[in-house]
């Protein structure tokens, strides 16, 4: 009977080691045990990026990037976009089944009645130059909030914890808001309480020079999907900066400052921008194919932005969605004229032998900045927009981490390149060239 073990021969000694195979990985501690000598540290793995590490288990994202699936505690993400709300999503990730009717009533009025934030924290957000990125504001202003709750701290406490989860994803809509009314020179606009969760942000966002503000219901319907699309996505860059931040057991508006940081940079948050502006430089359906043989040539630099995924190696499950979400937003505000070029491109590269072989397929930032744009957001808040809904995936997994026993403070290893052990020479001893 096969044996669930890894058999290990290392050349360098001829020894044979038996490493236990569990949920098809082993554990790199495992290989510690392998050693040239009694007094060597033992083989350790390296892995840049993590491209091929588990850093936990996790029961509430499944992805098989091959398959194209993409599932919520075990629904597909098609039935949830098409079916459920943005609000029921977040309480299937934080407590793992859908609610009843009693269940989320109750956890929309949780969610509504924090969605205020102190008045001191206008005051923090007016320091900010007119022109600082919405990204930076969002990321300060969600990390100041652990002076305002000094309770954050106490991660153990089951209460405690999910009383901040609550905050954080009440109060993020508000803060995004905030930050986008301050970089356009708006007054802030106060939550209303009567409003949806996706209703009432887009309220505070638009809101000028009324008492009230009717939401267009395909435009909030469309958002709420976009909202459900990016609640959460596994072990990504900044969910596992969550972790690792959060493994510290530091308060966890802390650990989400850290994840809004990561979300920040342009290979994370940033990639629907990169889209439209390949978008934009392409300038015209009819220059199309001319930018597709660029792209394959390698010329001046042309990259296909909104293809291919680290994860995904078929069409992104997300994109499907997405497209159609497109069609119903375009119907309302008009098309965006680059529209037309990505539906070109699309068709292209899909029937291209070179991009099928690469397994580059569209995946969710190829549409979602075309429907942000078309709702009027700057490109500035397109990564805002990505923060605000993926702040319950971030928090879910930060609840997890924090009641995993198996997990300490992250303290990855390292390969030491540099210099080998050398004395102190003094200034004047040393060459002068």
């Amino acid at each position: 009977m096969p044996k669930d073990t890894l058999t290990i021969t290392d050349n360098r000694t001829g020894k044979t080691y038996e490493v236990p195979i569990e949920n098809g990985c082993i554990r790199t501690n495992g290989l510690r045990q392998i050693k040239v000598s009694e007094d060597d540290f033992g083989l350790m793995g390296y892995d840049p990026a993590f491209l091929n590490t588990a850093n936990c288990k996790s029961a509430i994202t499944f992805i098989d990037g091959d398959k194209g699936i993409l599932e919520y505690r075990g629904y597909p993400i098609e039935q949830l976009a098409e079916r459920s709300s943005f609000l029921e999503v977040a309480y299937l990730l934080l407590n793992g089944e859908l609610p009843n009717e009693k269940q989320i009533d109750e956890f929309k009025y949780l969610v509504t009645h924090h969605t205020y934030v102190h008045e001191n924290i206008k005051t923090f957000m007016d320091g900010f130059r007119y022109d600082a990125h919405p990204m930076s504001m969002l990321s300060s202003t969600v990390a100041a909030l652990s002076g305002f709750y000094p309770d954050a701290k106490h991660t153990k406490d089951e209460r405690s914890r999910r009383i901040q989860m609550t905050r954080l994803i009440a109060k993020m809509p508000t803060l995004a808001a905030f930050s986008y009314r301050h970089s356009m020179g708006l007054p802030y606009v106060y939550p209303d309480n009567d409003l949806s969760y996706v209703g009432n942000f887009l309220a505070m966002v638009r809101k000028i020079g009324t008492t009230t503000y009717k939401v267009h219901p395909t435009l909030e319907k469309a958002l709420d999907v976009l909202f459900i699309l990016h609640a959460d996505h596994e072990q990504n860059c900044s969910t596992t900066s969550v972790r690792t931040v959060g493994s510290s057991e530091v308060d966890p508006f802390s650990a989400v400052a850290s994840g809004i940081a990561a979300l920040y940079g342009p290979l994370h948050g940033g990639a629907n921008e990169a889209v439209l502006r390949m978008l934009r430089e392409i300038g015209h359906v009819s220059k199309v194919p001319e930018f597709i043989k660029s792209v394959k040539g390698g010329e001046g630099g042309s990259k296909l932005m909104g293809f291919g995924h680290r994860v995904y190696k078929s069409y992104d499950p997300r994109a499907k969605v997405i497209k159609r979400v497109a069609d119903e937003v375009f119907e309302i505000t008009g098309k965006n004229p680059l529209l037309e070029i990505a539906v070109e491109l699309e068709r292209i590269a899909l029937q291209d032998e070179y991009f099928v072989k690469r397994k580059l397929y569209p995946n969710v930032d190829f549409y979602s900045g075309l429907i942000y744009e078309a709702m009027g957001f700057p490109v500035e808040m397109f990564p805002v927009l990505f923060a605000i809904p993926r702040t319950v995936g971030w928090v879910t997994q930060w609840e997890e981490m924090v009641k995993d026993s198996e997990q300490k403070i992250a303290r990855p290893r390292q390969i030491y390149t540099g210099s080998k052990r050398r004395d102190y020479v003094p200034m004047s001893e040393r060459s002068q060239k």
